[in-house]
């Protein structure tokens, strides 16, 4: 006899069977409990979760004389002669027979009543890829098919099916296999295999079954070639990942970070052959492990992989910060589909570990974010920012409004100004003063209270000045004194631009328009500009304005002659 694939050797033939999908199961149960079976049902979910076994057991099961619990019993006439191959139950791979001509073959043959059950069942494999004019064909005889037909529609991608075959059939959705589930199932085929195994390898071979029962056990069939027991580093060697150790400390690295040792490590699991894109996957199971390790007080029995290695990302888990971890993770998931299409992927790769591990350098928000959290982590272990210089002396208002001045003079923008710091002399003291010195401060501090503030000093800006520079402090200057409050408010719309060297404020609002060229605020204005070293004119937006900015240009481009306007 021919080698069977495992999982065609284990396949399921009755429901208790079942791998999980619970809920389809029951469904069908008491279905054929009740004797209330359908026409037409569709199984939709991911590969290898069941779809097909479950539809042969269900078509067995409707044509058993005495089901057992739902599943066909097996040794009843019918059931006999189903396992031995009968007309009755007809498979078709519907991406090999996609055709309207096929569709049309089993219209005609569905007339025809079933040679030994009660029902003619047909199992449509992978049924989204018929055609539209196959669809076409099979519509009317999904809708009303004879008594005895039953047909059972199985797809990966029922988005692709036409919505008049979805109406017609009863779905039902199998859903990914668990991992603790695959586990089992492996483990009970293996002992009756009699094969022996380190429960490590065959969580790993489950993990990477990735909820497929059979992709699993194809997995399982590669590493029991590769040597008669299996073992986790056989199974990690036949799925071609980087050593664990190697691609731990990688990450590790990353998230530290630590750029020449991240590239170095990363040089060496590649030269030793490892294809880029299963290292890029490995480290970002890694990165996984490590965040679990990290959030989950139970990450041990979640993680399941060898004592050794747990304590590794656990060493890890403890000095890694956790935006730093989700940053890095961040940029290898991005990374995974990249490579799919750069013509350099070694260097992509290399690319992404430079920037992980240069947090310094990257200017997203999230890169910040890691090293404000550095930053915080060197605080709390006493560590300041300026390496433990001494203590400044207080400062007093008057230093801090002679440093503004200082700093108008060399830049253009202050970084602050005196008037944002709502503080009065001393910002702190190193001991508490006498209390006849304390009265004396308290009636300087009521004098200077009840006296009028001094004017402060406004410099003059260069000529060579933006315009948003000259608005910008012309802003400022109203914010720092109260009784320009409505002033400030009506100019902060207003729009600006440099017309010669002439300030244009322009408003479309007639009534701030008309406000700003009253004579108190006309005023004001005109000391602040003038204290800055410019010129500025209002305008009213509109077509007045437009004239007269028209004029204004004719004037400037033909000065030898004389402009006349006239009004109509």
């Amino acid at each position: 006899m021919a080698h069977l694939s495992l999982y065609r050797q284990y396949r399921p033939d009755s429901f208790d069977k079942m791998v999980r999908q619970e809920h389809v199961v029951r469904v069908l149960k008491n279905q054929i409990e009740k004797k209330t079976v359908g026409h037409a049902y569709l199984f939709t979910g991911p590969r290898g979760t069941g779809k097909t076994s479950v539809a042969r057991i269900f078509a067995r099961a409707v044509n058993c004389e005495k089901p057992e619990n739902g599943s066909p019993c097996g040794t009843c006439k019918v059931c006999r002669a189903l396992l031995d191959g009968s007309l009755d139950i007809s498979e078709i791979d519907a991406a090999s027979n996609n055709g309207v001509n096929e569709m049309r073959d089993l219209r005609d043959k569905v007339q025809y009543p079933p040679v030994s059950g009660k029902y003619k069942v047909y199992i449509i494999d992978e049924v989204h890829m018929l055609t539209d004019s196959a669809f076409n064909a099979l519509l009317k005889t999904l809708e009303e098919p004879p008594r005895h037909a039953m047909f059972i529609l199985a797809t990966t991608e029922p988005q692709k099916l036409p919505a008049t075959i979805l109406s017609r059939c009863m779905r039902l959705d199998f859903k990914l296999i668990p991992t603790e589930d695959l586990v089992k199932h492996l483990k009970s085929i293996l002992k009756e295999m009699g094969t022996a195994y380190e429960d490590e390898a065959v969580e790993a071979i489950a993990r990477a079954g990735a909820g497929s029962d059979r992709d699993m056990l194809s997995i399982a069939e590669m590493c029991l070639a590769y040597a008669d027991k299996l073992t986790y580093d056989g199974v990690t060697s036949v799925l071609g990942a980087a050593d664990f150790k190697e691609t731990c400390t990688l990450a590790g690295q990353l998230v530290a970070p630590d750029l020449s040792s991240a590239l170095a490590t990363a040089e060496k699991i590649l030269s030793a052959g490892r294809s880029v894109g299963v290292l890029c996957r490995d480290v970002l199971q890694a990165l996984n492990m490590i965040a679990i390790a990290k959030a989950c007080s139970n990450a041990e029995s979640l993680l399941m992989i060898p004592k050794e290695h747990f304590r590794l990302v656990s060493k890890i888990a403890e000095v890694a910060d956790s935006r730093s971890i989700l940053r890095v993770t961040d940029i290898f998931v991005r990374l995974e589909p990249e490579l799919r299409y750069a013509t350099s992927p070694r260097i992509s790769f290399e690319t992404a570990v430079m920037r992980a591990a240069l947090p310094n350098a990257d200017l997203d928000l999230d890169a910040l974010a890691v090293r404000v959290a550095g930053v915080e982590k060197r605080l709390s272990e006493g560590v300041t920012l300026l390496d433990a210089a001494p203590i400044a002396k207080p400062i007093s208002r008057g230093q801090i409004n002679s440093e503004v001045l200082k700093s108008e003079v060399r830049e253009e923008e202050p970084p602050f100004d005196a008037g944002d710091f709502p503080m009065e002399e001393p910002i702190f003291d190193c001991e508490e003063p006498p209390a006849d010195e304390m009265k004396k401060a308290e009636k300087v501090e009521k004098e200077k209270k009840n006296s009028p503030k001094p004017q402060e000093l406004i410099l003059p800006l260069p000529k060579n000045a933006s315009a948003e520079t000259v608005f910008g402090k012309f802003m400022r200057a109203l914010r720092k004194t109260g009784s320009n409050g409505v002033l400030y408010t009506m100019c902060s719309d207003l729009e600006f631009f440099f017309e010669g060297e002439t300030l244009i404020l322009t408003t479309e609002s007639d009534t701030i328009y008309r406000a700003l060229i009253r004579d108190d605020h006309t005023k004001t204005m005109k000391e602040v500009f003038g204290s800055l070293g410019f010129v500025y004119e209002v305008r009213q937006k509109g077509a007045k304005t437009e004239v007269k900015h028209g004029i204004g240009e004719l004037e400037q481009n033909f000065s030898g002659y004389t402009v006349q306007v006239k009004e109509k």
